[in-house]
């Protein structure tokens, strides 16, 4: 048998968490097993580092997060948690949301003692704990207070008390500065990595989701970049900066360079020669809600000086003020209409991005819509039954049940409402939203 110190030296190299083999998929509409949201996914969590997830929206980070946490099963593959599989919530592991998930009608200090009361910790040592959470995380004085009473700088703290208080080994976090102003979130951000890094957080190790690629460079030891339809690992980075880190160290520049090409980098073709820039092929493309000024906006910026056609996608994020999450999708969707190309961490016009660039607004709005056609299936799928129903009109749960067959149905409504406003923009149809019916104008 091994004696203690043994023990505590062979767990010392053991990882905290393994991934191995995860698969997950989408449910759809009709409740079926729909496409892979992740596939084949698998990780270690070692002690003392943080690791980030990054990726752009749909790879598949919370689902992944919510596997690790056990608030979800995986189709396929394993988890393990200091050996023992993952079937449900781990006592070990908390997690950060968010939306903050704090309980409105409860003060901060009962917010906080909420896990310990669940833990049924003695109402002494919870009180004292919870007490030292909130000091540790900056809220001292505001024990009182309800959430509504809080910023939300000040809420998302009490969620990493709550999360600290029952001092995990690994804390989970899901993009939790997403949803706070910039200057807020740096200050949160910075404190939390001073506590990490002077070692006065509770806790062994962090697993983060994260869509802001500097914010992966700025904290994490790794960083995991997931690919997209389905997500699987593309790269795992390795971050050798000493803390505290500078943003516009070269070295640091470097990094953020080398993560936008990776994850603008050209997916292999796809078999019989066609694209999968997209998701799904045909109807089963699921499309992001952007606007058609966005998307003009962007060629604009790309079109004009300094820029002349070709941008750096870094470079572009700080001109438009906007994150990965933000500005990938706009991308690939100029792509998809072929106005735009996106390699290597550039995006370049292509000359009928050129064309819209420079023209007037009834030639832009035909030149797109004539793209809606040509490289959008479900676009031309909508304006050929138009054409050939002898009303020209058609109701939009016709287009909903096809593409419920390929997505869920929060992915198709919004697929639809896509289309709904990128087709009205280039005059293929007109929408009436209290009907819900399509119709064209001016039949031919």
């Amino acid at each position: 048998m091994l004696d203690a110190n043994a023990r505590t030296s062979r767990d010392a190299k053991l990882p905290l968490l393994e991934v191995k083999n995860v698969s997950q998929n989408y449910l759809t509409g009709s409740g079926e097993k729909g496409p892979a949201v992740l596939d084949n996914v698998s990780l270690s969590l070692k002690p003392d580092e943080i690791v980030g997830l990054l990726g752009r929206s749909g790879c598949g980070k919370s689902s992944l997060l919510r596997i690790v946490a056990g608030l979800a099963r995986p189709a396929g593959g394993d988890v393990s948690y200091l050996g023992q599989p993952v079937d449900g919530p781990v006592d070990g592991v908390a997690m950060v949301f968010q939306s903050f998930a704090l309980f409105p009608w409860l003060s901060v200090l009962a917010n906080v003692e909420l896990g310990l009361r669940a833990k049924r910790i003695p109402q002494a040592e919870a009180r004292r704990r919870a007490l030292k959470a909130i000091d540790l995380i900056g809220l001292d004085g505001f024990e009182s207070a309800f959430p509504k009473e809080l910023s939300g700088g000040m809420r998302q703290r009490v969620g990493f008390a709550r999360a600290l208080v029952v001092h995990p080994n690994i804390l989970l976090m899901d993009e939790p500065f997403s949803a706070l102003d910039v200057l807020t979130a740096e200050t949160l951000r910075t404190d939390l990595l001073d506590l990490w890094v002077e070692g006065r957080m509770p806790i062994k190790s962090i697993l983060m989701v994260t869509h802001n690629i500097e914010e992966a460079v700025l904290m994490c030891d790794r960083i995991i970049v997931l690919a997209s339809n389905p997500g699987r690992i593309a790269a795992e980075i390795h971050v050798g900066l000493q803390h505290p880190r500078n943003r516009l160290d070269p070295e640091f520049r470097q990094l953020v360079d080398k993560i936008y090409a990776l994850m603008t980098k050209r997916a292999e073709p796809a078999p019989h020669g066609r694209e999968s820039v997209f998701p799904g092929l045909g109807l089963a493309m699921a499309l992001p809600r952007i606007s058609t000024n966005t998307l003009a906006g962007m060629i604009e910026e790309i079109a004009a000086e300094p820029y002349l056609g070709r941008a750096d996608l870094p470079a572009l994020a700080d001109s438009l003020q906007m994150e990965i999450d933000e500005l990938f999708p706009v991308g690939e969707t100029l792509q998809l209409l072929r106005f735009a190309e996106i390699e290597e961490g550039d995006i370049k016009l292509t000359p009928a991005g050129r064309r819209f660039a420079d023209a007037e607004v009834d030639v832009r709005k035909k030149l797109f819509g004539d793209h809606l056609l040509a490289y959008l299936p479900l676009a031309a799928r909508i304006r050929l039954v138009l054409d050939d129903r002898p009303t020209h009109t058609a109701r939009a749960i016709r287009f909903l049940g096809e593409l419920e067959d390929y997505m869920s149905e929060e992915y198709a409504e919004r697929t639809l409402k896509s289309v709904v406003n990128w087709g009205r923009y280039g005059e293929l149809f007109a929408y009436d939203e209290a009907s819900e019916t399509f119709s064209l104008e001016n039949p031919q």
